[in-house]
């Protein structure tokens, strides 16, 4: 074992994984997560709690992964790089391994433009396979960036983001090929809806041996709002939402239509348990975790195994 995580021994042990995930709030309201983490808590082996997702100033990820640790969530630390030098990654790093945070996600982040401060300097120092490397050097040959050593490394199941359907789609796996070799122990998806994509890419995945190296997390997320899937449809770059699934959504009535988008969730997650060399889900409802438990139910999901 690489690291003390509970996601990784569930991983290793051959489970269908299930990874949650929990946004920070723009205050430093500490009930907010604690109120999340109790739909969260039991339906989920860990839970991602995101770095200052859009760009916009929420509390900190490692803050509120010691809140829902408290809760007993076990939490995936995320850092991206657009708001730290080497030197404080680094830090942060040592830091949340001392507290007994065990998972971490290595992001580049959301431009700060798209933001709610998009006067702020970018930092930018690595990118996210510069920042793996950074990691699984820190934990398996004890060394900072610099080349100085350390005497207690921080233990981490390193992860990693990937976009099946960005373009140019060709190049994809080749992207997760260089994460892999900096040293990333599980990948999470961008949201799935278009599954016969997605599974051209684990295709390719198999074709060069990359299931073999590295457990693959498909992102999945309920649809709340025909508005939802729409701006999903037409504004978030690399999503693929197709039109079906949205015609689907306009033939329910509107008071129904929330519920029909947690049938389709659980409609995809069964549809991606049948695709070979996919590890696990990635469920994503943020601002909407009360959603998780019924999901969970509904695809058979639960209970969850024991690490």
């Amino acid at each position: 074992m690489k690291s003390n995580s509970k996601l990784e021994k569930i991983l290793e042990s051959g489970h269908f994984a299930v990874t949650g995930e929990l946004g920070p709030p723009t205050s430093a309201n500490a009930e907010v997560i604690r109120k999340k983490a109790r739909y969260l808590k039991g339906n989920v082996d860990a839970v991602n709690v995101t770095d200052g997702q859009t760009a916009v100033v929420r509390m900190s990820s490692w803050a509120a992964c010691i809140i829902g640790k408290e809760e007993g969530l076990e939490p995936t630390v995320q850092m991206t790089c657009r708001d730290r030098n080497r030197i404080a990654m680094q830090m942060d790093i040592l830091g949340v391994a001392a507290m007994g945070i065990n998972n971490m996600l290595c992001l580049t982040g959301d431009h700060q433009i798209f933001g709610n401060h998009p006067m702020a300097r970018g930092v930018y120092d690595l990118d996210s396979i510069q920042l793996i490397k950074m990691v699984k050097d820190m934990r398996d040959e004890k060394k900072f960036q610099c080349g100085d050593t350390m005497d207690v490394e921080p233990r981490l199941f390193i992860g990693a983001a990937e976009n099946p359907f960005a373009d140019p789609f060709e190049f994809r796996v080749f992207r997760l090929a260089n994460k892999i070799a900096a040293g990333a122990d599980f990948i999470q998806t961008q949201i799935i809806y278009n599954v016969e994509k997605f599974a051209r890419w684990m295709e390719e995945i198999r074709d060069q041996g990359l299931d073999k190296k590295i457990k693959v997390l498909a992102g999945v997320a309920p649809i709340k709002s025909i508005g939802a899937a729409r701006y999903m449809q037409t504004k978030v770059p690399g999503m693929d939402v197709p039109e079906p699934l949205i015609t689907r959504l306009k033939g329910v009535p509107k008071e129904q239509v929330s519920k029909e988008g947690i049938k389709q969730c659980v409609d995809i997650i069964q549809q991606i348990r049948e695709i070979k060399g996919v590890a696990g889900i990635h469920l994503m409802a943020i601002e909407w975790e009360e959603a998780v438990p019924e999901i969970m139910e509904m695809a058979g999901l639960l209970p969850r195994p024991q690490a």
